[in-house]
């Protein structure tokens, strides 16, 4: 008797809802600050973290500046950006992202980078360059760095806080069950004391946080964190739907509804935030300019 093989039939994947679409990156504006980023040899967050809103906000001529590097030298589980052992810091770069926000004539710059273990307090130093860089070349630009834990160095976050950034957002993620899979190296107490310490050095500066929902979290241990945030004086909270970049990075445990991140909403501004972004398709520096206007920050002289 032959054996024929039958082949299982694929699952068609479920089509996204509509509040899950985002506008594909087209037009002018997308493509000439792709060119100018090319041009000055810099990354953007928004290309190696496959961010869903870079149709929208490159069209606005609104971009997040990575600095360090494209290689994160930690591995969370959900992250896009390459991983791997990262050239030397390039002290340079700093000059070079402030040129780029003065060619494309930016109110409000957002700064990050990748995670940079190797050289934490070097890394404080280049976002502190950046910022100094970006006031002589852009003055009139606010700007928002989007940094790492630096390990929880403290002369490194001193570093940057005393460089005086409009914003200083250090992302939370997730809740504390899910620190070990979602972000490799990273410790929730570490991320909490770093926004307490940021707003001990300059009490009157403005701190954020962001945090992912769909990993496999509880409604009460996010509330839990959020009230957290809230006792360590963070000032912004953003809330986002996790979407998997890849089959190698961690499954989406669920969509959360529009209504749902309304509710989230609600909750958290109980809670003492002076604003908070909550939708399916926020990321930390999603509408960046919007909250820094409504907050009516302006550049410190």
């Amino acid at each position: 008797m032959e054996l024929v093989q039958i082949e299982p039939a694929r699952r068609a994947p479920a089509p996204k809802p509509e509040w899950l679409k985002a506008r594909a990156p087209v037009g002018e504006n997308y493509h000439s600050l792709k060119q100018l980023a090319r041009s000055l040899g810099l990354h953007t967050v928004c290309e190696s973290a496959q961010c869903p809103n870079i149709g929208e906000c490159w069209h606005h001529k609104t971009a997040t500046f990575m600095m360090l590097g494209n290689l994160c030298t930690r591995r969370c589980g959900f992250c896009a950006v390459p991983k791997g052992r990262p050239e030397p810091i390039d002290f340079d770069e700093p000059r070079r992202v402030a040129e780029a926000v003065a060619t494309l004539g930016l109110q409000h710059a957002v700064i990050t980078s990748v995670n940079r273990d190797d050289d934490n307090l070097g890394g404080a130093r280049a976002f502190a360059l950046v910022i100094a860089e970006i006031r002589r070349q852009a003055p009139g630009c606010r700007v928002e760095v989007l940094i790492p834990d630096f390990q929880g160095d403290r002369e490194s976050i001193r570093t940057v806080v005393e460089a005086r950034p409009e914003v200083l957002n250090h992302n939370t993620e997730s809740v504390p069950r899910l620190y070990r899979v979602v972000r490799s190296g990273a410790r929730y107490e570490r991320t909490l004391e770093l926004l307490r310490y940021a707003k001990e050095l300059r009490p009157g500066g403005v701190t954020k946080s962001g945090v992912m929902v769909g990993l496999g979290e509880e409604t009460h241990e996010l509330l839990e964190v959020f009230r957290n945030l809230a006792s360590a004086g963070c000032d912004i909270l953003t809330i986002g739907q996790y979407l998997r970049p890849s089959r190698d990075h961690l499954p989406m445990a669920r969509l959360y509804t529009p209504r749902e991140f309304a509710e989230l909403k609600s909750e958290a501004l109980k809670m003492g935030f002076r604003h908070v972004e909550s939708g399916p398709l926020v990321r930390s520096s999603y509408h960046a300019h919007e909250q820094a206007a409504a907050m009516g920050l302006a550049v410190v002289a």
